[in-house]
């Protein structure tokens, strides 16, 4: 359902169309109108659209209302937007939306793709069930890790497919983006009456005008290089669906370009924000982490902070506006402003930058280590940066290529080598300015490699993962002949490493945690105990 904006009057005609609308919506029910199974109809009701859902399929009509930020009022209107509707989800949930049809005849006798002129049109989509909905698979706990990498993976070549909105264009002008997130403040405001709540939106208002002030400039370079684009526009859980085992994104925004021409670290910034207020902090770091691995844009991180927060302050003021609508029923009343409570201090927690931690992984190829830092990644939560992908970015690869260099050649140069470490070195800065942690993920196997890394930070700590020779082999060998990971070692690399490896110094290990990967992992173990040594370090 689209909430971004209050549900007004709707504003209507001398001929008041809203009550013909109304009217067409109860003769529509009739199954004998359909040219499919369709019994039973069942209507769904949003603010700005009526659903039939009328067997394999739905159809979805546009009201005739005018709600400031919409314009429907016109039959013209409605057409443009079911096309516009038609071609924006198309893009995500091809196999969902399948057609505009024409509904002719009369407002009492209706007909679907009849003869004459229409007198309206709908959207037909295919039907899914709504125990597919994103929200009511995760409520469920059976959202799994690995579907989000796919969702990342998808929503990622998506935007990269996306032309960026160029200087003659409007969109993403930082004082127009900036505007949206005082007006939240200034609608929410009237709305509440406790000393309490005030002083935190005063509070978030201060954070937020920070932000905006400190990260103008990158603003600014965002829409120069491109990634100000026509997403998807409102990427939550429930505007996807769990279909085949895939995640599907449906209903983006079609009736308003502003709200849909985003950066695109705002819209990764919702999905985050959305698992976060749903209790999966750490399915949010997964879905970002898998879509930086894909796309390679940490400078987003810079400007992450101030999405996060704005994304759950919309979610609050939506909250605010049910909780105080005449027409709200008491229960709901009550649940709204447990919301809006709930997603204020959710802004607030996405406020705050705790002290730095950076984290080196350690240990051979097929020791595990790049399982152990995906994971520790989502739990601490931290940026996870990986030598294998960084590697290949840097020389135009994408992270699944296969180069087919032999150890020291091609890419695997000491020269290529040295590069790549200092592009981890540069993503762990720019995360750290940014306020986020970091696990940086390779083998780091020389303390000449490890050195310039712990100079990056005192609160450094050294992940290592340890399996037998045997194992490894095994490990490296199944790997390699899959080629569905980034990393290309193969057995005469580990055979390398296994030669040159050097062991962690005595200083070392005292500020390590050694992972044997024969043994069950425990990630939330883990980061717990790196956030408590990371605290006690810096005291």
């Amino acid at each position: 359902m689209k909430t971004l904006q209050p549900l007004q009057h709707p504003v209507s005609s001398a001929t008041e169309p809203a009550s013909r609308f109304q009217r067409l919506i109860e003769c529509l029910k009739n199954p004998t109108l359909y040219d499919h199974p369709a019994e039973p109809i069942t209507l769904l009701e949003t603010h700005i659209s009526s659903v039939l859902l009328a067997g394999d399929y739905a159809y979805k009509l546009k009201k005739p209302y005018s709600l400031g930020f919409l314009d429907f009022t016109t039959l013209d209107a409605r057409r443009h937007f079911c096309e516009e509707e038609l071609r924006l989800n198309r893009r995500l949930a091809p196999d969902l939306y399948l057609s505009v049809v024409a509904i002719t005849g009369s407002v009492d006798d209706p007909h679907f793709d009849g003869t004459g002129a229409a007198i309206e049109y709908a959207v037909k989509m295919r039907r899914f069930p709504q125990e597919s909905l994103l929200s009511n698979v995760l409520a469920r706990g059976e959202l799994r890790a690995e579907q989000l990498d796919r969702l990342a993976q998808h929503i990622a070549a998506f935007h990269a497919a996306l032309p960026g909105a160029d200087s003659s264009q409007a969109y993403g002008e930082p004082d127009t983006l900036h505007a949206a997130t005082r007006q939240n403040f200034s609608q929410i405001a009237p709305l509440i009456s406790s000393t309490a709540d005030r002083t935190q939106l005063e509070q978030l208002a201060q954070i937020s005008e920070a932000l905006f002030a400190r990260s103008l400039p990158l603003f600014v370079q965002r829409k120069q290089q491109g990634f100000i684009r026509e997403c998807h526009g409102d990427l939550h859980l429930g505007n996807m669906a769990l279909i085949d085992g895939e995640i599907v994104p449906f209903d983006c925004i079609e009736f308003n370009d502003n709200f849909r021409w985003n950066d695109v670290m705002s819209e990764v910034a919702f999905v985050v924000m959305d698992l976060a207020s749903r209790g999966r902090p750490d399915f949010g770091f997964r879905f970002l982490n898998t879509y930086l691995e894909q796309t390679g844009d940490f400078g987003g991180l810079q400007v992450l902070r101030y999405y996060l927060m704005f994304r759950a302050v919309v979610r609050a003021k939506i909250a605010a506006f049910l909780a105080t609508e005449a027409e709200t029923p008491e229960d709901k009343r009550v649940q709204a402003w447990h919301d809006f409570h709930h997603y204020l201090h959710l802004a607030q927690q996405f406020s705050h930058t705790p002290p730095f931690l950076l984290v080196l992984m350690h240990g051979l190829s097929g020791s595990g280590k790049s399982t152990v830092a995906r994971e520790l990644a989502a739990q601490l939560p931290a940026i996870h940066v990986r030598s294998d992908v960084e590697r290949k970015r840097l020389y135009g690869f994408s992270p699944l290529a296969r180069t087919d260099a032999q150890p020291g050649a091609g890419i695997y140069t000491q020269a290529a080598t040295q590069r790549t470490y200092a592009r981890m070195a540069e993503i762990a800065r720019e995360a750290q300015a940014a306020g986020y942690a970091v696990v940086l993920d390779a083998t780091f196997l020389s303390a000449q490699q490890r050195a310039p890394f712990k100079a990056l930070c005192t609160n450094t700590w050294i992940v290592s993962c340890e399996a037998p020779a045997e194992v490894l082999r095994e490990r490296v060998r199944a790997r390699y002949q899959a080629g569905t990971d980034a990393a290309e070692a193969d057995i005469a690399v580990l055979e390398r490493q296994l030669a040159m490896r050097e062991a962690l110094t005595a200083e070392e290990l005292q500020h390590a945690i050694v992972i044997d990967t024969l043994q069950p992992f425990d990630a939330q173990f883990i980061a717990a105990q790196l956030r408590q040594k990371g605290v006690t370090h810096l005291q």
